[in-house]
């Protein structure tokens, strides 16, 4: 796997997204003053009946800073539009850079968010914020939104992961994205075309075998659980039963169950399968699915960057959504496409663009969003937003709002009553239906 070298020489960049169980075991019970259980969501059978909706949601993580403008929002024949042009989309006066030429064919189901400020140009902050809906703050952690999702859509019966990362190299790991939601709704990270690691019971283990050795480990469990119960200990108990499950489901990761014709569709490279991955995941149930497209962070050579990674992603995507319509999934499956923050306008000395978050763009489609729209609008240098301007805290009320989940409820945590996205923010009704 190629290695990418950042010019802006955050650390963030060398973050892998796999983790251990014994990494996000730790985390949380050192996660501050709000982690201190499980946690439980007191909405009893409304909660279930929201489960029995079977809404999902995937995010497009474009790792690094996408550019706003060489995609969603692009400002040709000025001095900040660089090369890309725009072209006519599938919505009569909607326009998108002509590197997205696929894309602009499914814009009748999309919904860009042309709008948005976060006011932080951190990699590491900005895609805390993005996912959370929350700024960072040393005094709290706050689940992300594939765990929030996994919490509250996920239906456990099915017998597969609620929350899932497909990312090149993904092999089975645990993630630490859930806060004090506890790490029973943490990801598990998975590749673009294999089930994961070691779900193959060996063939010196007999069926008899099997069966005793685990009914000796949850009577064990059992008795030990019974003095000493703690979200850590739950925690472990949950991760066997569920390795159990993903063995007798691994085909589901399995994309070379699907046809040829589909695999050279969403192309031969990871980014195609891990779309084609989260796919087949979302056909078979799973609740929230996010992939991750790297290398966005373009200091030098945005343009060549961009043609070489938009190029890449839109083929796949546009397969993705199309898909998704065609197969009677999108009504029911939230797609957000967003990054930590944009590119600046300016481009730089290198032929670069640099961090930007005064004004950028995030597309959504499917759920309960309106269709072929656009919600705010930049100036035409595309340097500030001059009208439907929203933030991170906004776009999270607005993702749960579009799988059914009322964002304002709060969540039981020993005791205390937190809310599920940030109660200062509201979501965008103008963009829901």
């Amino acid at each position: 796997m190629t290695i990418a070298h950042y010019a802006c020489g955050s650390r963030d960049h060398g973050s892998s997204r796999r983790r251990f169980l014994r990494q996000s075991l730790s985390g949380v019970a050192a996660g501050g003053a709000i982690a201190g259980g499980l946690g439980s969501l007191a909405f009893g059978a409304a909660a279930e009946q929201l489960k029995s909706q079977d809404m999902r949601v995937v995010v497009f993580n474009m790792h690094g800073g996408l550019s706003q403008l060489e995609s969603w929002d692009p400002k040709p024949g000025t001095k900040t539009g660089g090369p890309c042009r725009s072209i006519p989309t599938s919505v009569p006066g909607i326009h998108i850079s002509d590197l997205l030429p696929y894309t602009a064919k499914q814009m009748h189901h999309l919904c860009l968010m042309r709008g948005v400020n976060t006011a932080e140009d951190d990699h590491g902050k900005g895609t805390y914020l993005m996912l959370t809906g929350r700024r960072q703050s040393a005094a709290a952690e706050y689940p992300q939104i594939g765990a929030v999702a996994a919490r509250m859509l996920n239906d456990e019966s099915r017998g597969l992961p609620g929350h899932i990362v497909v990312t090149p190299g993904g092999g089975g790991g645990k993630g630490n994205e859930a806060a004090y939601l506890g790490p029973k709704y943490s990801s598990i990270s998975l590749g673009g075309s294999k089930p994961p690691p070691n779900t193959t019971r060996p063939e010196a283990i007999t069926d008899e075998s099997e069966a005793r050795r685990h009914e000796m480990r949850r009577h064990l469990n059992q008795e030990f659980l019974s003095r000493r119960r703690t979200a850590i200990t739950d925690a472990y108990t949950h991760s066997y039963e569920q390795a159990l499950r993903l063995m007798d489901r691994k085909d589901v990761f399995d994309i070379s169950k699907e046809s040829v014709a589909d695999q050279d569709r969403y192309g031969k490279h990871d980014f195609g399968r891990q779309c084609l991955m989260a796919r087949r995941l979302l056909e078979n149930g799973v609740s929230f699915v996010q992939v991750t497209h790297s290398n966005y962070d373009t200091h030098n050579e945005n343009f060549i960057f961009h043609i070489e990674q938009l190029g890449e992603f839109d083929q796949s995507f546009a397969t993705f959504v199309a898909d998704l319509a065609d197969r009677g999934l999108l009504e029911k499956t939230l797609v957000v496409v967003l990054s930590e923050f944009g590119r600046t306008p300016n481009i730089n000395l290198y032929y670069g663009r640099d961090h930007w978050s005064k004004a950028w763009s995030v597309v959504m489609a499917g759920g309960k969003l309106a269709r072929g729209a656009v919600f705010g609008k930049t100036n035409d240098e595309g340097t500030e937003v001059v009208d439907g301007q929203v933030d991170h805290g906004a776009l999270f009320h607005t993702y749960l709002r579009a799988v059914g989940v009322d964002s304002s409820q709060s969540i039981a945590v020993d005791g205390r009553d937190l809310p599920i996205a940030d109660p200062a923010a509201a979501p965008i009704w103008k963009v829901l239906t």
